[in-house]
């Protein structure tokens, strides 16, 4: 009876430890309201994630949509804001004509009416574009398809929508000149208070950080 009274206060006494080690009341409260919700691509269509792989066109594959609104387009944003959202997260791809379109596929065929790669098209080319056009549930209905025609915004357009919060930008490519171009562009932009950080590909991300004392962000 000893040995197993010993183990046993052994065992309480390790389980309350890991308790009180792992209890937020002993640990520093914080300074400030937690960041609430981060949106991604703003309000978009969800769709079920078994069976994804990097190849998967997910616009394919949605649930019914329960609303109209189309991933990575102001409205969307907005909507994200008003539900409650604290940042929305855009991507972006810098186009040869120095744009930097806010759109999430590095190629244009599973979403739009386009195809090929989202950066080797101009702006003009990309705002033509119907962003809506992929989306089925079914492989049959398209009822996104028409009402994204035009609505692939710039960062530029972002930054001078006046949203009710900021966006945090992820960079889609690999390239230096990339970074350069964003650094440049938030700082002509005076995005204080607009852009919320920077994440993505390392080396344009870096660059544009080392370029942007204070900007927060991560390669």
């Amino acid at each position: 009876m000893g040995k197993r009274r010993f183990w046993l206060s052994v065992m309480i006494f390790a389980v309350v430890g890991v308790w009180l080690g792992n209890s937020a009341f002993l640990g520093p409260q914080p300074s400030s309201d937690p960041l609430r919700l981060l949106a991604h691509r703003g309000v978009h269509q969800t769709y079920p994630r078994d069976g994804l792989d990097v190849d998967t066109c997910t616009a394919r594959r949605i649930y019914a949509p329960q609303h109209s609104f189309i991933e990575n387009t102001l409205p969307s944003m907005q909507a994200a804001f008003e539900a409650g959202a604290a940042v929305v997260e855009l991507d972006v791809h810098l186009t040869p004509d120095g744009a930097f379109a806010v759109f999430h596929d590095w190629e244009l065929d599973c979403r739009t009416d386009g195809s090929g790669v989202t950066r080797q098209h101009t702006i003009t080319q990309l705002q033509a574009l119907d962003v809506g056009y992929g989306y089925s549930s079914d492989g049959v209905t398209y009822p996104l398809r028409g009402q994204g025609v035009g609505m692939m915004p710039t960062l530029s357009d972002v930054l001078a929508a006046d949203l009710p919060g900021p966006v945090l930008i992820n960079v889609k490519s690999r390239d230096a000149d990339e970074g350069n171009a964003l650094a440049t562009r938030l700082a002509e932009a005076a995005s204080e208070g607009k852009v919320f950080g920077i994440y993505g590909g390392h080396i344009p991300t870096q660059v544009a950080l080392d370029a942007l004392p204070g900007m927060r962000g991560y390669s």
